[in-house]
């Protein structure tokens, strides 16, 4: 098994030219329930590979150039007990893993020292019986995990640092306003709780990195957190005329509460369809009813930067693609002619919009998305869509987990492009990355063992393609 391992592996050494598209392929015979993961040091410009089976996890560090400088091997924790890898952090230049036990309440952590050539465990205990996890978080010091504590306005971080040391903060949000979806007053706790089925769970929380493209899939969340080192955003949507905003510095551990207005339309409140996406410290906020959209760009103090409106009689002047359907009744892909089909769709489905740098401009994606549609044949592959029936779960991916095919949903979109002053611009718009991926896995479906990551300006995507027997990485760019 270590030979096999070995040899998936060896080919790392050889990825020296940059081609577009394939950046190397080696031939390999692996064995099933292996999974694959890293982590990207930006600064260094490395790259930790982590490659695990039921008994081992082989560990290697890669330069820029995609070469192997070093590698370990060790024993994977026991899977009876740890059955999910749900982050890291890293020491002195090593990485650090950590596996949770379903509950979270059993954790280990398996510090991967290069200099030294060796692995150290530390395992943690952590008491969650008065809690609901909400998120995890990693970078490069720090591993976070949040929650909520019952029937509070209370949140709590358990930190790991980058000493494996681990300890526990509690956020209180004293003086906080919190109100359910028909305005009765009420606590964090329950805020959390309501049941947004079947498109959100009680106590679910999508994690945005604004980093790679947010599919409508995840921005359609009514509940979503944003994380950098330096805080933790959480935004609120749930109530159709007000974005609640809640950031956690994580230096000083402070809290600030944000109602963002949402603008007002007149009508019954059942009719309407709002959320927000929040990037480069401004809210986007998006608000529709059957035949009425606004979209509105807003600073932090409520103050509108930008608002654009459009009703069913007129154009969308701010789209630079036409507006696109995937899935439902009719199936396959089509394009819709007015801006009436699209309000009236996507009021009908779970609105969002999601922003990405391109440059210095901002592309950003308007539309509706169904929960899963499941038949008989769908339901074993899994809640993911395609990503979901290709690659394990139990890995922590965080650049997999935000590519996100629309398969077996219902998809009504538009894609517009802005200034760094929010004008539009018009033009064509060229294929991202994550647009040439997600058409790659269009038409190569037996794949496995995936991995996807960023360095630098390129993504890189590591896949087992099965019918050749052949380790392949590509490289793609936006």
């Amino acid at each position: 098994m270590n030979k096999n391992i070995l040899l998936t592996l060896l080919f790392l050494n050889s990825l020296i030219s940059f081609s577009q598209e394939v950046v190397n392929s080696t031939p390999v015979t692996l064995k099933k329930n292996r999974d694959v993961f890293q982590i990207v040091n930006s600064d260094k410009k490395e790259v930790s590979l982590f490659v695990s089976d039921k008994a081992k996890v082989k560990a290697m560090q890669l330069n820029e150039q995609m070469q192997i400088i070093d590698s370990i091997s060790t024993d994977r924790p026991n899977s009876k007990t740890y059955t999910d890898m749900i982050g890291y952090n890293s020491s002195n230049g090593n990485a650090r893993l950590f596996w949770s036990s379903n509950d979270y309440e059993n954790i280990i952590s398996q510090l991967y020292d290069f200099s030294n050539r060796k692995t150290t465990i530390k395992e943690f205990s952590l008491v969650l019986k008065n809690e609901k996890i909400l998120q995890k978080f990693s970078e490069n010091e720090h591993f976070y995990i949040l929650s909520v504590i019952k029937k509070s306005n209370d949140l709590k971080l358990h930190i790991f640092d980058n000493d494996g040391n681990y300890s526990v903060k509690t956020i209180p949000l004293e003086g906080f306003h919190f109100f359910n979806r028909d305005y009765t007053r009420s606590n964090l706790y329950e805020v959390l709780e309501e049941n947004l089925l079947p498109y959100e769970a009680p106590f679910s929380m999508q994690s945005i990195n604004i980093e790679n493209p947010t599919s409508l899939t995840d921005a359609a969340k009514k509940r979503k957190c944003y994380f950098s080192n330096k805080q933790i955003t959480i935004t609120l949507d749930a109530n159709i005329d007000y974005t609640q905003m809640i950031i956690i510095d994580l230096k000083d551990f402070t809290t600030t509460e944000k109602m963002i207005k949402k603008h007002h339309i007149a009508g019954d409140r059942i009719s309407l369809n709002s959320n927000s996406f929040y990037f480069d410290n401004k809210l986007y906020q998006i608000k529709t009813s059957s035949d009425l959209l606004y979209f509105t760009i807003k600073d932090l103090d409520d103050t509108i930067l930008k608002e654009k409106v459009v009703n069913s009689g007129s154009s969308i002047d701010f789209k630079n693609s036409e507006i696109y359907q995937e899935g439902g009744d009719f199936g396959g892909k089509r394009t819709l002619e007015t801006a009436a089909q699209f309000i009236r769709k996507v009021n009908n489905l779970s609105l969002g919009l999601a922003c990405y740098h391109i440059g210095q401009n901002t592309l950003i994606t308007f539309g509706g998305v169904s929960a899963v549609q499941q038949s008989a044949g769908q339901a074993a592959l899994g809640s993911f869509g395609l990503i979901g029936a290709l690659v394990s779960y139990a890995v922590f991916n965080p650049t997999m987990e935000s590519f996100n095919s629309y398969s077996r949903r219902k998809v009504v979109k538009i894609e517009g492009l802005f200034d760094k002053d929010e004008n539009h611009i018009t033009g064509e718009l060229q294929p991202l990355a994550f647009d040439k991926i997600r058409t790659f896995f269009d038409k190569n479906k037996d794949v496995s063992s995936q991995t996807l990551f960023k360095m630098g300006d390129f993504y890189y995507l590591g896949y087992y393609d099965n019918p050749t027997n052949q380790y392949i990485i590509r490289k793609f760019a936006d």
